[in-house]
């Protein structure tokens, strides 16, 4: 049986630059108590500060739960909730990005909270990646007691399959714009 994480958000939606102007709508598409992974990694610094700002403020109002995809300082620095990052055996309070049984071990390693675990079917962001499948997705979900959030070609059909799977809940970008 799976424990229960009640703080943690099942449904959960990435940020990505080509969701431009959209970003905002997207936002306001998330039920309320859903969380954010905050990546614009090719955004420049400042640029990404500014508008991370403005998703953090957001965030606080609709009550969603707000990560910074980097390093826990920064995550820190920025008033993140958490961090998201696949830096194996780093200090962490937030979750971890893994595609397979070694990045999961590392993610249980590290503390980190939960897993995201990728790509579950084919997806934009990332073209022609191997893909886990749900039969080797839901094997990989059972090797953990941390909850999985599935992601990767996901909208919200997929994601309740996922959840079926044993995923903890579902992550997208498409899915909420």
């Amino acid at each position: 049986m799976r424990p229960r994480h009640p703080e943690l958000p099942r449904l959960w939606m990435m940020t990505d630059e080509r969701q431009g102007d959209g970003l905002f709508a997207a936002i306001r598409r998330l039920p309320a108590g859903s969380g954010i992974v905050f990546r614009h990694k090719a955004t420049p610094n400042a640029e990404r500060r500014h508008l991370f700002g403005r998703v953090r403020r957001i965030a606080r109002r609709r009550g969603l739960v707000l990560l910074l995809a980097g390093g826990d300082a920064k995550a820190r620095h920025w008033g993140a909730d958490g961090a998201h990052h696949r830096r194996p055996h780093a200090p962490r309070y937030g979750t971890a990005a893994a595609h397979g049984l070694r990045e999961i071990r590392a993610a249980e390693r590290s503390g980190a909270g939960a897993i995201f675990l990728s790509p579950l079917h084919p997806t934009r962001s990332h073209p022609g990646a191997p893909t886990l499948g749900r039969m080797r997705f839901a094997a990989l979900a059972r090797t953990t007691s941390l909850p999985v959030i599935a992601l990767g070609g996901i909208d919200r059909i997929r994601g309740r399959m996922a959840m079926r799977a044993g995923a903890w809940g579902w992550a997208a970008i498409d899915a909420w714009s």
